[in-house]
């Protein structure tokens, strides 16, 4: 299943790929929830066959995420606080940002950094980042850190991927024959079951 996938995968225009790793991160800013660690990690497996180059796949999708985060910090920046508090945004509780703003305060730029290990609230992040007028140049550095570091991981567990393909299948095939004989046996046990209660 896997390595048919790959192989297909393999087939792809590496441009096609590499617009898809900057873009993809970019957009699950904008619009979360967005399959990006999957998409990286899959684009990590291409690095085995050499259809792409893991330093332009960091770089590119380094780059994505950045470019998402900061226009979403900007978006922050941009918002009236006074608004916010309101609870008239429907998107944004009063509830978040207090929330948000007591995370600042404690923890500061720290969530910036481990803002990327934070699959789900992410934008939150990085919107409230904006909002809470966190110095740019922090920011920005402690943001691309984290970024390259994260998808470093997703791209290294991409090539451990590719690498074990026959493994990974062989495991999946065991799991779904046994998944299929546990069904049969459950099954047989109700119908036999039934079938007597009837009887009865």
């Amino acid at each position: 299943m896997f390595q048919h996938l790959f192989s297909s995968l393999s087939t792809f225009d590496p441009l096609l790929i590499y617009s898809l790793i900057i873009l993809i991160p970019f957009i699950e800013h904008l619009f979360p929830p967005s399959p990006s660690d999957v998409v990286i990690v899959l684009a990590g497996s291409l690095i085995v066959t050499g259809t792409i180059n893991f330093f332009a796949a960091l770089v590119l999708s380094t780059v994505g995420s950045e470019l998402g985060f900061m226009i979403l910090y900007y978006i922050g920046m941009q918002t009236d606080k006074k608004l916010v508090h309101t609870g008239k945004l429907k998107f944004i509780s009063a509830e978040a940002v207090l929330k948000a703003e007591a995370w600042f305060v404690k923890y500061g730029f720290a969530l910036i950094l481990f803002n990327r290990f934070l699959s789900g609230i992410r934008a939150v992040i990085s919107f409230f980042a904006g909002l809470s007028e966190l110095n740019l140049r922090q920011t920005i550095i402690l943001s691309s850190i984290g970024i390259v570091v994260w998808n470093a991981i997703l791209l290294g567990l991409g090539i451990l991927f590719g690498y074990n393909l026959r493994v990974i299948d062989k495991f999946f095939s065991n799991y779904t024959l046994g998944m299929v004989i546990a069904t049969a046996v459950i099954g047989s046990y109700f119908l036999i079951r039934y079938l007597v209660k009837r009887k009865g």
